[in-house]
């Protein structure tokens, strides 16, 4: 199934990270129990992060596709290497943090959303 790019936000790091907003595999995601910090493994979960799609994919049907060439990134780093640089970050860590939540966030408060109770996901390794 085809998430809108807009539903999405991909976030550099040493492990980036992939907020889903309103996404079909949030039922299917597990709820995400981190209040340490530490995201556990999805089992059964896989990520192919690709400059001009990522794909998510679940046990049985579940999975999705973002469009990500479109799809908005946050960068701090100097210079910006946008969704080609989050790519190489998802390759370095070998897969990518990816959380699904009722609505993206205006403010990232980490700890808010990794012990909420509401965030669906952990992290899923890389198909590369």
């Amino acid at each position: 199934m085809l998430l809108d790019p807009e539903k999405t936000l991909f976030i550099r790091g040493a492990t980036p990270v992939l907020l889903l907003s309103e996404a079909p595999v949030h039922d299917a995601l597990p709820v995400l129990a981190a209040p340490d910090g530490a995201v556990p493994r999805c089992d059964g979960w896989s990520i192919v992060p690709k400059l001009t799609m990522c794909v998510v994919d679940g046990p049985g049907e579940a999975g999705i596709v973002i469009p990500a060439l479109v799809a908005p990134v946050i960068d701090d780093t100097d210079p910006p290497g946008g969704m080609a640089a989050w790519c190489t970050d998802a390759e370095a860590a070998g897969g990518a943090v990816v959380l699904s939540l009722d609505s993206l966030p205006e403010v990232l408060d980490w700890p808010r959303l990794l012990g909420s109770g509401t965030a669906h996901g952990g992290f899923l390794p890389g198909l590369f």
